[in-house]
């Protein structure tokens, strides 16, 4: 028997994966000849270039400097912060333009995580990010909470990013049968 645990951690894994597979706007800084990743080449790359390419494999492009992310795509503490505010600030969910905007949050701190790495930012960046990323998370999660207890309606629904309806789904399921359990009085 799959434990619910297990089965909402596989389904993060690969809305996770589907995030890593959309494309994000690069900026070559380094011209490259190119380089083949997992059976698919990408370049060559010519300095001062913008290219779209799946997150995954832009990467390790990235890591040895020859693009970065473009300033359109970027998602650092200062963006982060401003997320949390706006979540702090309102009381009910806030609908986000990409319902994957957890995830972003998740894979661009790798990006962060680099840029202090290379001297390029200070470690309080990343301090910042973590806490602010914190508040989000914690706050969105009350809100599901909030509403897992009760059916969602169409415009909450439209509200949640796609990991929080997997947990909205199961927390709802899990809040009903333990509420019916002590209400039945059998």
């Amino acid at each position: 028997m799959e434990r619910f645990e297990d089965n909402l951690g596989s389904s993060l894994i690969r809305l996770n994966f589907k995030f890593r597979n959309e494309k994000i706007t690069t900026e070559c800084i380094k011209s490259y000849k190119g380089i083949t990743l997992l059976g698919e080449s990408y370049g060559p790359f010519e300095k001062g270039k913008k290219y779209k390419l799946k997150l995954f494999s832009a990467f390790p492009l990235i890591e040895n400097n020859i693009l970065i992310v473009d300033s359109t795509e970027k998602c650092d503490n200062m963006d982060v912060q401003r997320y949390a505010i706006s979540e702090r600030d309102d009381q009910k969910l806030i609908k986000r333009e990409n319902h994957l905007f957890l995830n972003r949050i998740k894979e661009f701190k790798r990006f962060l995580e680099y840029e202090i790495e290379k001297s390029h930012k200070p470690p309080i960046d990343l301090d910042k990010f973590i806490s602010y990323t914190s508040n989000i998370v914690d706050g969105r999660l009350l809100k599901i909470l909030k509403l897992a207890k009760a059916e969602l309606s169409l415009n909450d629904e439209y509200r949640l990013t796609d990991s929080e309806k997997l947990l909205y789904k199961h927390l709802n399921k899990l809040i009903k049968k333990w509420r019916e359990f002590y209400l039945s009085f059998k």
